[in-house]
């Protein structure tokens, strides 16, 4: 079974989402920082027999717009309800990895009503981080594009599933691979999260919360801490010997923590605290 392209515009900015299909409860896969939506296809693929599943590349990445002038974390939120309205995503599950989760939270947050549940992958309120943007950029710089081959960024880029996960969104051109990104709109998508926290939002999040975090994750362990006792119905757990690339370093654990908590998750979500 592959998945087809859907592509749609919001606000002129052109949003592609791989729409694996199937017919049961929807759930809407949300990459990190400079990832694509195929990073997700291992998951994807699990989930698609139960549910109807869609991979979305996010604005700035991918097969999306390169270059949107908007890259504040509203236009991210609005993004994915643009999708859920267009597409007919009834309350899906809404499953992000790193900022790709934090999107994921303030679209709980801001649209309970939208949201049946939510999976961080490692995500979380964070913030304020000063060094964020000069950190990712740093990184950024140092990739050595283009690259030869499309081996040799796996192997530049981390080796392994991670690597090959990586470099799987680099497009090939007649030089060689590059990514499908610009490095400045990837800093300037942090420019918030260096300045401002967002505890409140995850505070105003209602819905049931899986929280999946790497042993060797970012996520410091205050952070994990205070989340569970912000929101102490999140199901929270620590993947041994993980990173943070989870969805990469060991899907078959995350497919496995994802599929029990969906099981369990109420027919329907009320909305609302007491």
């Amino acid at each position: 079974m592959t998945w087809s392209e859907r592509a749609l515009e919001r606000d002129g900015v052109r949003l592609s989402c791989r729409d694996w299909g199937g017919s049961g409860p929807p759930v809407v896969l949300l990459h990190g920082l400079a990832g694509h939506a195929g990073e997700w296809d291992l998951l994807a693929r699990a989930l698609r027999p139960d549910h109807r599943t869609v991979a979305v590349d996010q604005r700035g990445h991918g097969a999306s717009s390169r270059h949107p002038r908007d890259v504040s974390r509203n236009a991210y939120v609005a993004d994915v309800v643009a999708v859920l309205e267009r597409l007919g995503l009834h309350q899906p599950v809404l499953i992000g990895q790193s900022l790709g989760g934090h999107t994921a939270l303030l679209t709980a947050a801001a649209h309970p009503d939208l949201v049946r549940a939510l999976v961080l992958v490692e995500a979380g309120p964070g913030g304020p981080n000063s060094n964020v943007q000069a950190e990712i950029g740093g990184w950024l710089d140092a990739w050595p594009t283009p690259f030869p081959s499309r081996e040799a960024a796996a192997a530049f880029l981390g080796g392994g599933a991670v690597g090959e996960g990586w470099a799987a969104g680099l497009e090939e051109r007649v030089d060689g691979w590059w990514p499908r990104f610009d490095r400045d709109v990837m800093v300037a998508s942090l420019a918030e999260n260096a300045r401002h926290s967002f505890w409140d939002e995850w505070a105003r999040v209602t819905c049931p919360v899986l929280a999946v975090l790497g042993q060797s994750g970012i996520i410091p362990p205050p952070e994990a801490e205070a989340m569970l006792q912000r929101h102490p119905g999140t199901t929270a757990a620590s993947i041994p010997g993980a990173g943070h690339d989870i969805h990469l370093e060991r899907p078959g654990t995350l497919q496995q923590l994802l599929l029990e908590f969906l099981d369990e998750l109420p027919t329907h979500h009320a909305y609302g605290r007491p």
